[in-house]
Order: structure tokens, then sequence, then C-alpha cells
């Protein structure tokens, strides 16, 4: 049975769940802080704890498959076995794997995420558009065949992006606003939302001078312990503020292995953004 668009899940999860995503990011440093060891079973007890404490109440889980990766197979297994606890249990995933190459190792990386009977199997996969933008068409073919969205990386907020981001091209435009542009091209006509976001950091302050009225979602990293709160949001997304996905990762895990503690770090944060957010 084929997947609605991905742009329709969110926005559904959104509506009913509240827009926050929290990270599942296994550093060897909340392992300790949890009491686990830096090992294949702290992970999967990390992982399980988080997703059994969130999955009935937030719209998304994003793993950061670097942390799994780290443990070679037995990790993988593990991101594996995360990735369909969390779909079962009614999330959707985004794996933050920011893949991008070109022709076939580009369709072979969108096949390991996006091909729904792969064992990593995601709702939407993080991906590098920086060998061109052209080089993301086999993940968007997939994605779109799948049901699967993209979340391409286009504003983010570590300070070294901006020397390629923010390189102005011949037609005067900055690299940031060019992903935009092909974006909102992918969802021209969707409704009611498109499957196709953008990266863009909620650390960057005034983004007026972008176009972020792509009709599709914006995760929006920094939030919590990386600076940025959820009353800044309107500020830095302005009108577009509706489509985006706050993600909050150490500042919901570094609550645990409490699993009431986990919940109520994270009703804190959805409450903080509901409240940040216009109404209607």
């Amino acid at each position: 049975m084929s997947l609605q668009p991905f742009g329709a899940r969110l926005r559904r999860a959104m509506d009913e769940r509240g827009p926050l995503c929290v990270g599942i990011d296994p550093h060897a440093s909340l392992l300790t802080e949890w009491r686990l060891n830096d090992d294949v079973a702290g992970l999967e007890r990390f992982s399980r704890t988080v997703v059994e404490a969130l999955s009935d109440r937030i719209a998304v889980f994003k793993p950061q498959s670097a942390f799994f990766e780290r443990f070679g197979s037995r990790g993988v297994a593990v991101l594996e076995k995360t990735v369909e606890e969390a779909r079962a249990a009614g999330a959707l995933v985004l794996m933050d794997a920011k893949r991008g190459d070109i022709g076939s190792t580009m369709a072979a990386y969108a096949e390991a995420f996006l091909r729904k009977d792969s064992p990593l199997f995601s709702d939407a996969l993080t991906v590098s558009p920086y060998l061109g933008y052209g080089s993301l068409s086999p993940a968007i073919a997939l994605a779109r065949e799948s049901g699967a969205g993209l979340f391409v990386l286009a504003l983010t907020s570590n300070p070294e992006g901006g020397e390629v981001q923010h390189a102005v091209r011949s037609d005067g435009r900055d690299v940031g606003a060019t992903m935009l542009a092909h974006l909102a091209a992918e969802n021209t006509g969707e409704e009611p939302l498109g499957s196709f976001g953008a990266v863009v950091g909620a650390t960057l302050g005034d983004l007026s001078s972008y176009d972020l009225d792509i009709n599709g979602p914006l995760l929006a990293p920094g939030v919590g312990a990386q600076g940025a709160t959820p009353a800044d949001l309107p500020r830095v997304f302005g009108a577009a503020v509706r489509n985006v996905v706050p993600n909050v990762s150490r500042g919901v895990l570094r609550h645990g292995p409490d699993v009431g503690a986990l919940r109520a770090s994270a009703d804190r944060f959805a409450d903080e953004i509901r409240a940040a957010l216009p109404t209607g």
C-alpha cells in the first residue's frame, strides 16, 4: 500500500501533536550522563527509552545516523530497530544522515533510506545539495515514489556554513536562496504541504531577506541547548513559521533516563512552541 505524501502526513502530525521534533542523538557524553556504557547495549537502551517515552506525544523523531554508525553493523542494527519502533508507535522518522553524492551513488544512498522495503526506510531524510542541487535527483525521484520527503541543507546554523551558503552566484542570488527556490519549485501545487523541506537554523536571527515560503517544511535546529528559544521562531521565520519543525535534542535528552522527566521536558517545549506560534 502506498503512503500518502510525506508533506500531507507531516501536516497532519503537526496539527494533531504540535510541530516538535526530538533528536535521538546518543553522544558518548549523553550515554555517560544516563549512566549507560558507551557500547551497543547502552545505545540500544538509550534509543528505546527515548522512543518509549515520547512516541505518543511528538510529531517527529530525528535519529542522527552517525551516532549509530560509529558502532559498526551492530549499531546500524540498533538504528533499524529504532526506526521500526518509532514508526510503529505513530511518530514520523526523519533520518539525519546528510547524504550527498552523484549518480548511482546518490541513488544507492536514497535506496538505503527511502526505498519502502529497506530496513532503514524513514519518512524523510536530510540531504546535502553541495554537489549541485541536480545531484539530488535520484533521491527526489525515489522520495516521490515512496511517499517520503527530503530536508535539504539550505541555511544551516553552524558558522562554517556561511562560506558556501552565502556565496553569491552570477545572478546575484546567494546559494542558500537558490536552494530555497529549487525547493519551492518542487513543492508547487502540493496541498496541504509539500514534501521537500529545507534545513534553516533557528539561531540565524533576521532572515527577512530570504523567501522561506517554499510550501514545504522548515526544519529548525538550534532550539534549546544551542541558544534559540521557541519565542524566537516567529521573528526568525516570519510568515513561514506555521511550517517550521523546531528540533530539540540535548534540551530534552539531558533529562533522561527518567521517562517522566523526558516527557515533562518534551511537553514543556511543545507548550512553549504552541504559545509562540500564531493561532488560526
